[in-house]
């Protein structure tokens, strides 16, 4: 079988992008449940992801000019560094500082995350446009590949960090994990293949602003696709969970751990396979490119109906149970397979829409929006879940799905797409 030129250069990049999810993965749940124990509030613990997804919206909107400046492979080693030095910084966290200190402290080392994660997946996602075949059928098959097995791996991360909090403590995970990056990096700059592009001097900052109707609109969606998610998935459904599954004693704090890290590993498990899956799903390699267009402003309707039924379920019934754990689980991994095929359609749709030559700013203009649509749903998973519990977070991530449909319902097709938003 004959390989698409670039092929090296996609596994490389693929291979380093898996290993900073693994660790962005494992970040998330060590910090989210190590500082839970230590006493803070939804609100609280909310805060410490906010700086952390505002470096997204900030880092997108920059990481594709530099992209464009100084190449794909200079914006990928800085994110793998970057990572580097957020972990051994945590692992300089003292509690004695105490709750105010700690806060602000895990905000700045989290925004620096952040930083990190938006150039490595901006370096990801504009390699697939640049190096997969040139057909529609093939950029779908390779964008799918790529967002899938990464969502799969950062699943496992979820577990990883879980597992590691409960068997060798905090400080101890993050040096490993810091560790195992370094080694990655240093690989991956000693072996990278030719194939991606090395920069453009002329490239200008104020052509990161797009003028595609398509891809404004589409942003627009993404952003609330991805609020969706993070309103229940960031706070409400792991402290719900804690609260149901923990006794309080050290013993049953170890057990919530491992159970909660194991649903959230299998719900981003899923989710990335069925990414992975999606084309065969939609019957991507016999159909055209308007009529996949057709396929992504049909799904989010579906996807509406999930969070509104189990955000009935959970105000309807007085009290936690075990059937309604066990349905409220289930239900979940239903959204997961639907909210899937809907971020699958949009990743396809935005290299799609993008130019080649202007591909890494319009991929970091989409993905500034995404970045914003996890900010957003952060802020309000802490607050919706402190107000009205997991019923409350539910009910709004069923109205942030309806917003991103009516995102979905203003997309053309190729032969109608105006030019300008």
């Amino acid at each position: 079988m004959t390989r698409a030129p670039g092929f090296a250069a996609y596994i490389a990049v693929t291979a380093a992008y898996w290993a900073f999810m693994l660790t962005d993965g494992a970040l998330r749940m060590l910090v989210l449940l190590h500082f839970h124990t230590l006493g803070f509030s939804p609100v609280q613990l909310a805060y410490l992801f906010v700086l952390y997804e505002i470096a997204g919206v900030v880092t997108n909107l920059s990481a594709g000019w530099i992209a464009a400046r100084f190449g794909l492979t200079t914006t990928l080693y800085a994110g793998l560094g970057l990572q580097v030095v957020a972990l051994l910084a945590l692992a300089r966290l003292d509690p004695a500082w105490g709750i105010t200190a700690s806060v602000v402290f895990v905000m700045l080392v989290q925004g620096l995350s952040g930083v990190a994660k938006d150039l490595a997946k901006m370096s990801a996602k504009s390699a697939v446009k640049l190096l997969a075949p040139r057909d529609d059928a093939g950029l779908f098959r390779w964008v799918a590949v790529l967002t899938g097995s990464k969502n799969a791996v950062k699943g496992s991360g979820f577990l990883l960090g879980a597992a590691l909090l409960a068997v060798f403590g905090f400080v101890p995970s993050v040096l490993a994990m810091a560790a195992l990056l370094s080694v990655i990096l240093g690989a991956v700059v000693m072996r990278m293949p030719s194939g991606l592009p090395v920069g453009r001097k002329d490239a200008k900052f104020s052509e990161v602003l797009s003028r595609n109707r398509n891809i404004n609109w589409l942003s627009a969606a993404r952003l609330f696709l991805f609020g969706a998610r993070d309103v229940w998935f960031v706070v409400g459904i792991p402290i719900y969970f804690y609260a149901v599954l923990s006794d309080g004693s050290e013993a049953g704090n170890r057990a919530a751990f491992f159970m909660i890290g194991t649903f959230m590993a299998l719900w981003t498990i899923l989710y990335g396979l069925i990414q992975g899956w999606a084309p065969r799903i939609l019957r991507a390699a016999s159909r055209t490119p308007s009529d996949i267009l057709v396929q992504a402003r049909r799904w989010p309707a579906l996807l509406t109906i999930v969070p509104a039924l189990l955000g009935a379920l959970v105000w309807g019934v007085p009290g936690p149970s075990p059937l309604l754990t066990l349905t409220l689980s289930l239900g979940l991994l239903v959204f997961g397979g639907i909210f899937a095929v809907n971020s699958a359609l949009h990743s396809y749709l935005i290299l799609s829409f993008s130019d080649a030559s202007r591909v890494t700013m319009d991929v970091g203009f989409y993905y500034m929006s995404n970045a914003a649509g996890r900010l957003l749903g952060t802020v309000l998973s802490g607050v919706t879940y402190q107000m009205g519990g997991l019923a409350l977070c539910l009910a709004t991530a069923a109205l942030m799905i309806a917003l991103s449909w009516l995102g979905m319902l203003q997309l053309r097709s190729e032969d109608t797409q105006g030019t300008t938003a």
